[in-house]
């Protein structure tokens, strides 16, 4: 797909040849963020996660120098524990599958959603007759931090997560679905490139191009609602430092793949391109308007694993939302 010119990459690209040590004749994301108010900290705190799916939030370092920020920190945090980090303000930002933090804050987690980042990068791979997630009624599924996400799929279809599905959340689900072992497994990157480089299974849905998974953001910008409110200039600097990011991980998928093997976030240069290729993001691919709806959508509702277990009696009842003027 032809890639559409529009100031926010000439802006991003521009920066990060400068960045880069390319010599440009000057550089407007400078010039403009020089019109704003710097912001109240030149440090920001993200976390560190060995997956590829969190690759604007990676490749954005020098973006965020260009915004101001001096001292860029990434601490090795576990998945499972980013909203808890993010809320006690051990971290000041985070990109994470937007379920997590819907829930984290439906448990009280100080944090506010800003921003969404990208569009899915999930994909199920199954094994056997299975060619449909209602045809999963019985079977083990595998995951690696998606149970939430495999959940709202069941429910969506009729079934009934808690009674239909067995999931299988070992830190080697991947493998042994590899080895035949379990019937299914929700990965994400790198995941998704090493079952295909390993011809494991086939995949039946991915969130990337299937409705309705597709209208939704799968991973999201979230911050400590503290540093939010107290620092909304530093915040909005960082935004946009994220979305250019996102942006460069479509149109410049080679220079994104480098920027992350570089940076240390992984080895395999391969599996970054294919992870930058493939994504959609909210510049690139996926349009604004429909994937902006349907994570409104998805914000508004109270709780989104109250969807997918709580109410599973009535899975196929739409999520409503105000109306948002």
């Amino acid at each position: 797909m032809a890639i559409v010119q529009t100031r926010r990459r000439f802006l991003t690209m521009t920066a990060l040849a400068g960045a880069a040590g390319i010599p440009t004749a000057a550089l407007p994301l400078r010039r403009a963020a020089a019109l704003e108010p710097p912001p109240e900290t030149t440090t920001v705190r993200l976390p560190k996660q060995p997956v590829i799916r969190f690759a604007p939030q990676y490749v954005c370092e020098q973006l965020l120098r260009a915004e101001g920020f001096a001292e860029i920190r990434y601490l090795d945090i576990p998945i499972p524990a980013v909203s808890e980090e993010l809320g006690g303000g051990h971290i000041d930002f985070a990109s994470d599958l937007s379920l997590h933090h819907i829930i984290g804050i439906d448990e009280g987690a100080p944090i506010t959603i800003i921003s969404g980042v990208h569009g899915g990068c999930y994909e199920l791979f199954v094994h056997g007759d299975i060619r449909a997630i209602t045809d999963l009624k019985g079977k083990r599924v595998g995951e690696s931090g998606g149970a939430e996400l495999v959940s709202l799929m069941a429910a969506w279809v009729g079934l009934d997560p808690r009674k239909d599905l067995t999931f299988v959340s070992d830190p080697d689900a991947m493998e042994q679905f590899a080895a035949g072992k379990i019937d299914a497994h929700l990965a994400f990157p790198p995941e998704v490139q090493e079952l295909h480089a390993r011809n494991a299974g086939q995949v039946i849905l991915k969130t990337a191009v299937d409705r309705p998974w597709s209208q939704y953001f799968c991973c999201a910008l979230a911050a400590n609602r503290e540093f939010a409110a107290r620092q909304p200039i530093a915040t909005k600097r960082v935004i946009r430092a994220f979305l250019k990011a996102a942006d460069l991980c479509a149109s410049a998928p080679e220079r994104a793949a480098r920027l992350l093997v570089d940076g240390g976030f992984t080895t395999r240069y391969d599996y970054a391109l294919q992870r930058s290729t493939n994504s959609p993001t909210i510049f690139g691919v996926t349009t604004i308007p429909k994937i902006r709806s349907g994570f409104m959508r998805c914000v508004c509702t109270s709780s989104a694993r109250s969807s997918a277990t709580r109410n599973a009696s009535s899975p196929r009842a739409p999520i409503s939302a105000p109306s948002i003027s």
